[in-house]
């Protein structure tokens, strides 16, 4: 979250300071008096700034929103892989009950409305191979797989014999509308990147290229722009960057 508020206010100074800094340069470039071209420009600046604010502030919601989302899930799912059956079967009867399910777990078999759900929650997708034992098993009653995911040829073999599944999606949208989520999640804490791999990953060699590319175009840039010594300066530091990445940098 707080991530995502820097880049979002990065963002804005950003597009403001590049209007501020172009009305100023376009206004001073036909001689206009400095104090009319300061504030014509800072009021450019507030007006793109508020645009810009309008216009990400949506957009910056829905991206959160949906990050955010998938993050529970596969939490949820992780959590659910891990977890011990008889406790996998007790969230899971809890969800379908405050979902206003006739669900009920009887000598370690859970059912919701009269049919059997089997608990399948593994790294993997389940396979044709594990579908193939429960059909052997159960015979001709229905009963129903709730899962992380299907193979493909595990999915058509259940089509073919009408077994209903309850995969990822479906799992988290149970959880999440009847506000059953188990709490706490095992491995519920997604690692956050150290300092020191950040770093460690801006300064690898991989980077001397875009480095030295970037520094090139804003040499280019200084030819025909009104304040050349701002690209010259900024050119010139980040050809010295990619040199001392390439030279020092990690592999």
């Amino acid at each position: 979250m707080k991530n995502l508020r820097f880049a979002f206010v990065a963002d804005l100074l950003f597009y403001s300071a590049c209007a501020f800094v172009l009305g100023l340069s376009v206004l001073r470039f036909y001689r206009m008096p400095l104090w009319i071209s300061l504030i014509c420009s800072a009021a450019l600046a507030l007006a793109v700034g508020g645009l810009a604010f309008l216009f990400m502030y949506q957009s910056q919601n829905k991206k959160f929103l949906n990050k955010k989302q998938r993050e529970e899930r596969e939490a949820l799912l992780l959590h659910l892989t891990l977890e011990k059956p008889e406790r996998v079967r007790a969230a899971l009867l809890s969800a379908y009950l405050a979902d206003g399910k006739d669900a009920h777990c009887e000598r370690e078999i859970l059912s919701a409305e009269g049919v059997p759900l089997v608990p399948l929650f593994t790294m993997e997708p389940v396979g044709a191979d594990e579908i193939a034992q429960l059909l052997r098993g159960f015979g001709k009653e229905p009963f129903s797989v709730v899962c992380n995911a299907l193979t493909p040829e595990a999915e058509k073999l259940l089509a073919s014999f009408g077994i209903k599944a309850v995969c990822g999606e479906e799992v988290y949208a149970l959880f999440s509308r009847t506000n059953t989520m188990p709490d706490p999640l095992i491995c519920g804490e997604i690692p956050r990147k150290t300092v020191k791999q950040k770093l460690r990953r801006s300064f690898s060699k991989s980077n001397a290229r875009p480095f030295f590319v970037s520094g090139s175009l804003l040499l280019v840039m200084s030819l025909f722009t009104l304040f050349p010594l701002y690209y010259v300066i900024s050119g010139g530091i980040l050809l010295l960057c990619a040199v001392a990445v390439r030279l020092f940098g990690y592999a």
